[in-house]
């Protein structure tokens, strides 16, 4: 695979209870606890502070067009502890890699903790063939698979916060094969139990979503490298809802004109189906293949979305109107990031989304699915790297999600101690 891998530390700090329950915890996924001394397991830490300021009022960010679920919101406004992660990971018997990580975080003004991933992979089977099974991020798109700290910018994509509520991780299993080609070319599937947002198969144990994806890249010269991939994803949805409460109840009337649940919360919930096409390209350009001292990173990522299914408007847990849903969305964001100082790097980014929803006009713009306001934000950032240990990172994000501007500030400080495997491309 083309050059730029590179090793990141991470901050270590005194977290030995945390790290006594995460060894036990992979301990019992291998089934004994003499697995421990023989994997030689690695501790890491990433620590993610950071300060966000915001024009317009953070609780009332919306995407109109889109349903804004999962974790798909602005992080909390003024200082919060952002996506810290406590990791273990090792090799096993020299065939099974094995990674657990757990995460704390803000996330509308309350701290919460998460089990991000626990899968154990195999290495070096032969022929090109590697099989994942476990909790794990999903290789659709290009940023899906990697964890926030690896991220350019503070915050994820704007298509990312629209179609995947942030981030799509899931219990399940991968295939993939590596084909013996001079150009590197990945192929994948992957089966999910479709637990996490966008899907809700709540209850069922099931491996009923689905994804397929390939990579192919390789080397222009010394210098200059690309990779582009494609990737599906298939899964059904029961009463998903956006994790956002709207109070509609003020303005909602009936056909008298008199108030209808005045006061009353109610909240969208779609049903049905949804599949998602990406497609996603990067170019790396480094003197000599070294970007330790200059290099540059175009990344680009286009997603289309298509659900079928219904829309209903919930309160108290009982449906009170539904309507048949057609939505048809899609996305993209193009990225620039140069690097000209060894302890210097600098990037711009613009996102743009558009939805074409259909089904009954007044329930649709309750629950914010019709729009005629296309979101849109151009970001802007600058980092200092001291070391490899430290990002610090200042963001500014011209904001047209909804119509009225929003003016965000973000000042992100990372810092890690302990071993960290080599990034993908």
């Amino acid at each position: 695979m083309p050059a730029f891998v590179r090793q990141e530390l991470e901050l270590q700090m005194n977290l030995s209870k945390s790290f006594a329950v995460c060894a036990a915890a992979m301990a019992s996924a291998l089934g004994h606890e003499a697995a421990l001394a023989e994997s030689k397991l690695q501790p890491s830490l990433v620590v993610d502070l950071r300060a966000a300021s915001y024009s317009q009022d953070p609780e009332e960010y919306s995407l109109p067009g889109f349903q804004l679920g999962g974790e798909g919101g602005l992080s909390d406004e003024g200082l919060s502890l952002g996506h810290t992660e406590f990791s273990m990971s090792g090799i096993f018997a020299d065939k099974v890699e094995g990674k657990f990580t757990a995460v704390i975080h803000h996330h509308m003004n309350e701290v919460e903790a998460d089990m991000e991933e626990l899968w154990l992979q195999t290495v070096g089977l032969g022929n090109g063939l590697t099989f994942k099974g476990g909790r794990f991020f999903s290789d659709i798109g290009y940023l899906n698979n990697k964890h926030p700290h690896m991220w350019d910018f503070a915050d994820e994509p704007l298509v990312y916060r629209g179609m995947l509520g942030g981030q799509y991780n899931d219990d399940g299993l991968q295939a993939s094969w590596i084909a013996p080609t001079e150009t590197y070319w990945r192929i994948g599937v992957e089966a999910f139990k479709g637990a996490q947002y966008p899907f809700t198969s709540i209850g069922n144990h099931n491996l009923d979503t689905y994804t397929v994806f390939t990579k192919i890249g390789g080397d222009i010269d010394e210098s200059q490298s690309w990779q582009l991939g494609l990737s599906y994803i298939e899964g059904d949805s029961l009463l998903r809802q956006s994790g956002h409460d709207h109070d509609h109840g003020d303005e909602h009337e009936d056909e008298h004109g008199d108030e209808d649940h005045a006061g009353e919360e109610h909240e969208p919930a779609f049903s049905g189906d949804s599949e998602i096409v990406a497609l996603d390209f990067v170019y790396k350009w480094a003197p000599g293949g070294n970007p330790r001292n200059r290099s540059f990173v175009f990344q680009m990522e286009y997603f289309q979305q298509r659900e079928n299914g219904r829309v209903d408007m919930l309160h108290e847990g009982a449906i009170e109107e539904s309507t048949a849903y057609k939505g048809r969305q899609r996305g993209a964001y193009l990225q620039g990031v140069y690097k000209f100082h060894p302890n210097w790097k600098a990037g711009l980014r613009y996102d743009r989304l558009f939805s074409d929803n259909s089904g009954d006009a007044d329930i649709l713009e309750e629950a914010g699915l019709a729009s005629d306001h296309d979101p849109y934000r151009a970001s802007a950032m600058v980092a200092w790297l001291p070391n490899e240990y430290t990002t610090l990172r200042l963001q500014y994000n011209y904001d047209k999600s909804s119509p009225v501007t929003d003016h965000q500030w973000m000042l992100q400080f990372v810092y890690g101690f302990g071993p960290h495997g080599a990034h993908q491309f």
